[in-house]
C-alpha cells in the first residue's frame, strides 16, 4: 500500500473513530480499561444503511474500496431483513468493515414512506464526499416517526436517529497486551461497571466457529429530533476473538447467528 493511501486510510479511521466517540461516551473508557491507556487494534467497523440506491451498502462500499479494501464474504438475516458483506485490506492490522443494509420493500408502507422520506433529504452528491462514512444524519425525522420504525425494526430506528457513522468499533482479543480471552475481557468490562448484551448468551461463537463475540449495550444520548430531545441507544463497543485456520491464518469472516444477536446491542429495550 502506498503511503499516500495509507495515510487516506488512517485519516479515514481516525475521522469514524472521533465521530463514534461523539455518541458513544463509554468507549473511550471501556479503551482506557482494556488498553492500559494504549493504543488497541481495530478488529472491525461497523455500518448501517438501507437498500435504497442512493445510499445502499455499495455506495457505503465504494469508500473502502476506493482505498485498496476487497469484498470478502456475505450474509443474509432473513428474521431481520437485512443483508450484509464484509470487506478486508490486504494490511491486516486495519479494520475489516461490515456494512448491513435493510430490505426496506420488507415493512409496511408506512414504514417504507418514512425511510424513503429521510433518504430522499440526502443530496446525491454528499454519498460520495470523503466524509460521508461520518457524516451523520442528512433529514429531521420527528420522535413519533422514529417511535414507528421502531414498532417494526429497531435497526431502521437506529438509522433514522443516527445516520452515517460507524454502529460499532470492535476490540480485537488477539492483539490485547493484557488479556488472551474473551471470558477475561467480558469480566474486566463488567468490572468497569459497564452493561453487556446477553441476548444469546454473552459470549456469542466458540471455537469451533473460529469467531467469539461479545458487546456492551449501546449508550443512551440525547437526539435532536424534529419535534423534540430525546435519549435513545446510540452506539456499542464490540470485543472479538479469532481463532486460526489449519493454515495458520486467523478466521477473517463472520458468524451469521453470532451477528444476529450482536445487533440486539442496540435494542432499546435492553
Amino acid at each position: 500500500m502506498s503511503t499516500q493511501n495509507s495515510a487516506k486510510v488512517t485519516a479515514l479511521f481516525n475521522n469514524i473513530w472521533k465521530n463514534y466517540l461523539d455518541v458513544t461516551p463509554s468507549a473511550h473508557q471501556v479503551h482506557q480499561l482494556l488498553g492500559s491507556g494504549n493504543d488497541l487494534i481495530n478488529d472491525h467497523v461497523a455500518y448501517r444503511t438501507f437498500n435504497i440506491e442512493k445510499v445502499n451498502l455499495n455506495k457505503l462500499a465504494q469508500h473502502l474500496l476506493n482505498l485498496g479494501y476487497k469484498e470478502c464474504g456475505e450474509y443474509h438475516f432473513d428474521s431481520k431483513h437485512l443483508y450484509a458483506k464484509h470487506f478486508e485490506h490486504s494490511d491486516s492490522l486495519l479494520p475489516k468493515v461490515f456494512i448491513s443494509e435493510l430490505l426496506v420493500e420488507k415493512f409496511s408502507a408506512e414504514v417504507q414512506d418514512i425511510i424513503h422520506s429521510i433518504v430522499n433529504s440526502v443530496e446525491t452528491e454528499a454519498v460520495s464526499q470523503d466524509n460521508f462514512l461520518y457524516s451523520g444524519t442528512h433529514w429531521n425525522i420527528s420522535y413519533g416517526d422514529y417511535q414507528k420504525l421502531l414498532v417494526e425494526s429497531e435497526y431502521a430506528a437506529w438509522v433514522s436517529a443516527w445516520g452515517y457513522r460507524a454502529n460499532h468499533f470492535t476490540v480485537s482479543i488477539n492483539h490485547l497486551e493484557n488479556f488472551d480471552n474473551i471470558f477475561a475481557v467480558n469480566d474486566a468490562v463488567k468490572a468497569g461497571g459497564f452493561h453487556l448484551n446477553t441476548t444469546g448468551g454473552e459470549v456469542k461463537g466458540n471455537e469451533s466457529v473460529m469467531l467469539e463475540q461479545s458487546s456492551t449495550l449501546a449508550d443512551k444520548v440525547a437526539v435532536n429530533f424534529s419535534d423534540q430531545t430525546v435519549k435513545v441507544p446510540s452506539c456499542f463497543y464490540e470485543f472479538a476473538k479469532r481463532y486460526p485456520l489449519d493454515n495458520g491464518q486467523l478466521y477473517s469472516g463472520f458468524v451469521a447467528a453470532s451477528a444476529d444477536k450482536i445487533f440486539e446491542s442496540t435494542n432499546a429495550a435492553a
